[in-house]
């Protein structure tokens, strides 16, 4: 191993370096702002868990996501935070138990044993919002306005926003009475969009042929607005909840139309979360990014497993990639002091720093001047008075 090896970061680990540090700064802070207005509890998550307790209910997909280590206080299992939202949810069911609709959001580091397919990297930091105790389709409106809000604070110009529901999947799996391993076989199918292997498998499993070809038609049921009225007739003579999650659906839409400019796509073999998902489903893409920059969705009872089952709903997204759709806003500057100690300049510092300037003081014997600080003015002693002056190209080489 050579010395530059030695300082490699690991697959999927990256630093953040000035000056994406502080434009992610600065878009937490509005974020976390944005939250508050709306209503929104800030909570902090410990980074690490019991994995019993991080992982309760939360199926296979986050345990294999999921960094384990050994507590050497107790020798229990511990694992690192993969996602934040069964943390909050457990702070919502069991620390929290307050009553009625409860909004907390968050913005956390999150630590992963792969890349997410869906988020990018395996150190992202997660920030978010979750609306639990309101079964309603106003909370899951709510959240999703949130999300797509979010977008816009961060930058967002060209949204595209996907919509799915996993109870119409579900209802027509259980209507169709199929076995643990017929549902684990069309599951696949669905999820790879592979129409000759779904036809295949719904041939050899569902004897009923109205059931048979609504099935082939959640592989069919992708694209804009008109998909809501094929599906009503594909679906004609589904279960009642089948017509509901359309009905929710088509709220949804019309909703987001009145308030956000935005392209809308409806896909409703999209089975992104099935182990984790109870209703409507999202993700927001934009051009450029090749995967959603924001998902989320309803995710109903998640809190039974901590002895409150509770109505919920949320999104999240990934700090670091909100932060690159727009370059930070252009500060107004630095200012240069020299590196002389006299107690007047040490008072014109405190005085320009506790007024929020930025103020970078040299050192003796320093060989940077400040253009390579970034400085437009510096400290000048003018008739006695130290005073900020526009920098000039003889104090840049000073």
């Amino acid at each position: 191993m050579t010395i530059a090896d030695r300082w490699l970061l690991p697959d999927g680990m990256d630093e953040v370096l000035p000056p994406q540090a502080s434009r992610m700064e600065e878009l937490r802070r509005a974020l976390l702002d944005l939250y508050h207005c709306w209503g929104y509890d800030q909570v902090m998550p410990p980074p690490v868990e019991f994995l019993d307790s991080l992982l309760t209910g939360t199926g296979t997909d986050l345990d294999l996501q999921t960094f384990k280590l050994t507590d050497q206080l107790t020798g229990r299992m511990m694992g690192a935070s993969a996602d934040v939202t069964p943390q909050v949810a457990r702070m919502d069911a069991h620390s929290l138990k307050r009553q009625g609709p409860v909004r907390l959001c968050y913005c956390t580091n999150v630590l992963r044993a792969k890349a997410d397919q869906h988020q990018g990297g395996r150190s992202p930091v997660q920030v978010g919002a979750e609306l639990f105790g309101h079964a309603g389709l106003e909370a899951d409106s709510e959240i999703i306005h949130l999300a797509l809000a979010s977008m816009k604070a961060a930058g967002a110009q060209e949204i595209h926003l996907a919509l799915g529901h996993i109870g119409i999947y579900r209802s027509l799996v259980e209507a169709a009475a199929l076995t643990e391993e017929q549902e684990s076989a069309l599951f696949e199918a669905l999820a790879l969009k592979s129409p000759t292997q779904l036809a295949q498998l719904v041939d050899a499993s569902v004897s009923d042929p109205a059931l048979a070809d609504m099935l082939l038609a959640l592989g069919e049921l992708h694209g804009g607005a008109d998909v809501l009225s094929q599906a009503r007739e594909r679906f004609a003579g589904a279960p009642a909840s089948v017509t509901a999650a359309l009905d929710q659906l088509d709220a949804l839409y019309q909703g987001v139309l009145a308030r956000f400019d935005v392209s809308l796509y409806f896909d409703l073999a999209e089975l992104r979360g099935y182990q984790y998902h109870t209703g409507m489903m999202f993700a927001a893409y934009v051009p450029g990014y090749g995967h959603a920059l924001a998902k989320g969705g309803r995710y109903d009872d998640t809190g039974r497993a901590f002895g409150r089952a509770r109505p919920a709903t949320g999104f999240s997204m990934d700090l670091k990639q909100l932060a690159s759709l727009a370059l930070a806003s252009p500060s107004h500057g630095s200012i240069w002091a020299p590196a002389q100690q006299d107690e007047s300049l040490n008072a014109a510092i405190v005085a320009l720093r506790e007024q929020g300037e930025r103020v970078i003081q040299s050192l003796p014997g320093q060989r940077t001047g400040p253009a390579e600080h970034d400085c437009d003015r510096c400290l000048e002693l003018i008739n006695g008075r130290w005073q900020p002056t526009a920098l000039t190209q003889e104090t840049s080489a000073s």
